[in-house]
């Protein structure tokens, strides 16, 4: 069984040139979840593309934490119901 990665919020910080204080906001909302290791702040490596994204919105829009929030649950509820409209289709074309 493999051992989940981590990255260090250090190295996120210095690849993404931002400061650990807006990893740290990330978590107190929610939009990320980090955790201490060997007295050191980190992420689970799947949390990176996640990361990629919100930094996105944020560098690449100028939108903050709780706005990044907003969006990204916005899309999820998007993307589900799509999913549900898919079904839907699915369903009707079998009746026709």
């Amino acid at each position: 069984m493999r051992e989940n990665s981590y990255i260090q919020i250090d190295i996120l910080c210095h690849h993404y040139q931002i400061e650990p204080t807006f990893f740290q906001r990330l978590d107190e909302i929610g939009l990320i979840e980090t955790f201490e290791t060997e007295s050191t702040l980190c992420v689970d490596e799947a949390q990176v593309s996640r990361i990629d994204q919100i930094l996105r919105l944020y560098h690449d829009l100028n939108i903050n934490p709780e706005g990044i929030d907003v969006i990204l649950n916005l899309l999820q509820r998007i993307d589900k119901l799509e999913l549900a409209l898919i079904e839907t289709k699915n369903r009707l074309a079998l009746h026709e």
